[in-house]
């Protein structure tokens, strides 16, 4: 809980930060970037948590990773401000907070949407469509093929769902026979 509380402090000064100088979308980027260089380098992890690294070695590895990933000044000066206050192991819950934030700012939602067969362009562009009209914000649709599906499509979106998948609509036609 204290985790998710102080991710969010910090996503959401730096989505305030974006949105004032419209660089949302470059953050997001910068961010996404710093966070996969982390999440594949276990040593580089190791090094921000070890004590036996001061702080300011810490925050020369960082001025070094900013420069190498070319993140804006107040990406890099972001990052910093993590290391000063020792919260790089963070970062990634950082990043998947501002990632959230971000897109409730823009009105964007990512719905899984999860079919029994691949869709063509055509037919993902008709759900984003229909979903875009229903909810009033822009659509980043994110597509899997669930075999465990017989047919039809299941869209989740946050804690909604809805699911007129066949395996669904064969399982409302037994209750209805069965309640006669």
């Amino acid at each position: 809980m204290i985790n998710n509380t102080i991710a969010r402090r910090y996503a959401k000064a730096l989505v305030q930060l974006g949105s004032e100088a419209d660089l949302i979308d470059r953050f997001s980027e910068e961010l996404a970037a710093m966070d996969r260089l982390f999440a594949g380098n276990g040593e580089l992890r190791a090094a921000f948590g070890n004590p036996a690294f001061t702080a300011e070695q810490k925050k020369e590895i960082m001025k070094e990773l900013v420069a190498k990933a070319n993140c804006s000044e107040l990406v890099g000066n972001f990052l910093l401000l993590l290391v000063d206050k020792n919260r790089v192991a963070f970062l990634d819950q950082i990043v998947q907070t501002y990632k959230k934030l971000a897109d409730e700012h823009s009105g964007v939602i990512r719905p899984f949407i999860r079919t029994a067969f691949p869709l063509d362009d055509a037919q993902v562009a008709s759900i984003q469509g229909a979903l875009e009209k229903k909810t009033g914000k822009k659509v980043v649709p994110q597509v899997t093929v669930d075999q465990t599906l017989l047919g039809g499509v299941v869209t989740q979106i946050g804690d909604t769902a809805f699911d007129s998948s066949v395996k669904t609509q064969l399982k409302r036609i037994q209750d209805i026979l069965q309640k006669g």
